[in-house]
Parts: structure tokens; C-alpha cells; sequence
């Protein structure tokens, strides 16, 4: 009798989410949600309590699948793209939320966060990255550009964008695995810095340096971008892509500060980072099990904390179907290799991971989040060609 009342309240709750037609199956009853041909369909092999619905939609839709209770028939990410677009229907709550959604932004905690997303394994992530090791958004030039194109075409845009000449030095903040300095030295002959808090990063990132033979051009630290002021160092350029979205969003004006003390005046600084149109804490299931401490900035707090400190914004740029497609080629490059992944990690993680990736190419695609490129000169810069496309 519970579970036939678990069962009811379930449906109940679904039933909100019309957009678009999908088929719910458990135990041999169908559901048809919304009106026409369903888009998917959704298998549970036990109910969902509604309380786990309403603390978290995202969190209890997440964790069952993880753990092979929820399975969907047919392919994820086409469930995931009609199922996402009404995320606004998705509960929440807050209170009960408070300690996963927000969480301490000190040194210690936020290097233990990012080094638990990015420490997993070098290994794993050559699995499914290109062999740049790019582990952010693309630039499709062509249809016809494969993603190792795609990751070096983007390259060439930042470094494009930041107007590098001989001799300049480029600081690239959150470096990664370090592939836009490594080409920021082979084509413009710069010398550059990468700090990152990933052990694994830092280590392959000096690895590539002396395999380049790029040691005269090149340096990475293992370092918080809080630091940054006290080495004493000023730079031609900044650079950060994918970064500012682990700072938390109390250190938007600290990471902006950092910049500016580590920038010479005139300088060029680009903001590479996942946005949003409105300020929101994130979502409780990416917070707990992807992106520990993430939060994604709104496009206009960004840029005001940018001229509180006297950045003039040359250029703004959204990439949102890029990052869609760059996703989906990661999806397909993970299942490609899944049986090497299976002897990385358990089943619980890899759904976790297929869950990750399709879910993320689901929400750029619906524009619950976008890409942007910000381009700024910290003070007034008369240098540079009046046309963008320089």
C-alpha cells in the first residue's frame, strides 16, 4: 500500500512537467506525461519519495539514476535536452540545501574542491578529451572541424583576441593541462605562467613543457590565484578560461582585484567563463557530486566587478552552441572508451560521468547556461586597432 501511494505521489509530481510528451513506466503500469507522442521514456524500478522530489528535483532524479534505478530508454542526452528545458518546474529547497549549496570559500576548502573534479586522473581524462587536453569550450569554425580542430581553433581565437606580440608575457590563470601557453610560446614567442591548484594538471603541464623544449618560455605553479599579488609580478596579458567559476561568488571582486594587481596598465585580460543570465546559487546535484563549490556568474556581475576596477570591456562574446557540441563530442568520446573507464572507476561513477556530460550539453543547448568570452584593458588602451576582427 505504500509503495502504490509512493507510486501515485510520484506521477503527481511529474505530471507538471508538460513541455514536452514522455512515457513513465514502473512495474508494469504506463504514465503519459503531457499530451501527444511521447519524446522518451522514463523506467523506474522503485518510486521516488516526493519529499526527495521537493528537497531536490535535480538531486533525487540524480542519484536514482546513478544508482540504476531510473533508466531511460533510448538516448540520454535527447531525454535529457526535451526533460531540461523546464528546469524553472524543477523544486528546491534552499533551507535544507544550505550546507551543500554553500560552502566555504577558504583557501583549504576550494583547492580540496577543484583538486576532487580535477585530480581524478590524467588518465582518465585522455580517455575522452583530444590530445590538446582542453577541458573547456570549443570554436567550431566549420562543421566539418573534428574536436581537436575545434580545441586548437579556440586557442588561436584567445590569443588572437589578446593581441600577443614577441617578447610579452601572458599569465594564464587556471592553466589546466597548459595547451593555450604551450601554443601561446611555439607561435608568438611570449613568456608565460600557468597556476592551477591540480596536482595532476601541474605535473603533466611541466611534463609537456620539457617535452616541448619550452622551458626558457615557460613556468607552472601550483598556486591559488589569491597569492597572485604578493609574487610582485606584472604581466602584458592575463588570460582564464573555465576558472572564476570555482572562486564562489563573495571572491568575484577578490579574483578580478588579483587580476588587476597582476596586470600592467593597458594590459589586455580575457574572462573565458560558463555564465548565466541571472544570478543563482547552482544546482544542488552538479554542487555534489561534479562541481563541488561551483557557482556559475551572471554575465553582468562579472562585468561590473570588472569596472569597479577599472576595466573597459572591449568585447563580449556568447559560444553557448559551441560548449553544446563540445559536450556531445566528450559524451561520444567517454562511451567510446568505456571499457577502459571500467577499469578506473565503478558503474555508480561512470553513470555519474554520462550523467555529467549529457546533462551540461542538454542545458547549454536550452540556454539555462552560456559560454562568454570578455574581453577588457585594465584603464584605457589606444594601442590597439579600432576594428574587433584584429
Amino acid at each position: 500500500m505504500l509503495e502504490v501511494m509512493e507510486e501515485k505521489a510520484m506521477i503527481q509530481f511529474l505530471e507538471k512537467f508538460t513541455d514536452y510528451p514522455f512515457l513513465v513506466r514502473f512495474q508494469g503500469h504506463e504514465y503519459n506525461i503531457g499530451e501527444g507522442e511521447p519524446s522518451f521514456t522514463v523506467i523506474f524500478r522503485n518510486p521516488i519519495p516526493v519529499s526527495r522530489l521537493m528537497t531536490s528535483t535535480s538531486l533525487a532524479l540524480g542519484e536514482a539514476y546513478m544508482d540504476g534505478e531510473l533508466e531511460i530508454e533510448g538516448d540520454l542526452y535527447q531525454a535529457l535536452d526535451h526533460f531540461l528545458g523546464q528546469m524553472g518546474k524543477f523544486s528546491a529547497d534552499q533551507h535544507a540545501l544550505k550546507k551543500l549549496i554553500h560552502t566555504s570559500t577558504s583557501k583549504k576548502n576550494q583547492e580540496k574542491e577543484v583538486t576532487s573534479h580535477y585530480d581524478l586522473g590524467n588518465d582518465f581524462y585522455k580517455l575522452w578529451l583530444d590530445e590538446t587536453l582542453s577541458y573547456s569550450c570549443a570554436y567550431f569554425r566549420s562543421e566539418n572541424d573534428t574536436l581537436y580542430q575545434a580545441q586548437v581553433n579556440k586557442v588561436d581565437y584567445i590569443l588572437q583576441k589578446l593581441y600577443l606580440k614577441e617578447g610579452m608575457t601572458l599569465l594564464d590563470i587556471g592553466c589546466g593541462w597548459g595547451f593555450l601557453l604551450i601554443e601561446a610560446a611555439k607561435k608568438y614567442h611570449i613568456k608565460g605562467t600557468g597556476i592551477t591548484l591540480s596536482k595532476e594538471q601541474h605535473r603533466e603541464f611541466r611534463e609537456r613543457i620539457e617535452k616541448e623544449g619550452l622551458q626558457d618560455y615557460l613556468t607552472a605553479e601550483l598556486m591559488d590565484y589569491r597569492d597572485l599579488p604578493a609574487m610582485g609580478q606584472k604581466f602584458d596579458r592575463v588570460v582564464s578560461v573555465g576558472m572564476v567559476e570555482h572562486v564562489g561568488r563573495e571572491n568575484y571582486h577578490l579574483f578580478i582585484d588579483c587580476v588587476e594587481k597582476a596586470l600592467k596598465d593597458g594590459g589586455l585580460f580575457l574572462l573565458h567563463f560558463i555564465s548565466a543570465l541571472k544570478e543563482h546559487p547552482g544546482d544542488p546535484w552538479i554542487k555534489k557530486y561534479i562541481f563541488p563549490g561551483g557557482v556559475v556568474p551572471s554575465l553582468r556581475e562579472m562585468i561590473s566587478c570588472m569596472a569597479d576596477d577599472n576595466f573597459h570591456v572591449l568585447d563580449v562574446e556568447n559560444l553557448r552552441p559551441h560548449y553544446n557540441r563540445t559536450l556531445l563530442c566528450w559524451e561520444h568520446n567517454f562511451r567510446e572508451h568505456m571499457e577502459e573507464a571500467e577499469q578506473m572507476f565503478d558503474e555508480k561513477f561512470l553513470r555519474m560521468w554520462e550523467l555529467y556530460l549529457s546533462s551540461c550539453a542538454a542545458t547549454f543547448h536550452n540556454g539555462i547556461i552560456d559560454i562568454h568570452q570578455v574581453l577588457a584593458s585594465k584603464g584605457v588602451n589606444n594601442e590597439l586597432p579600432a576594428v574587433r576582427w584584429y
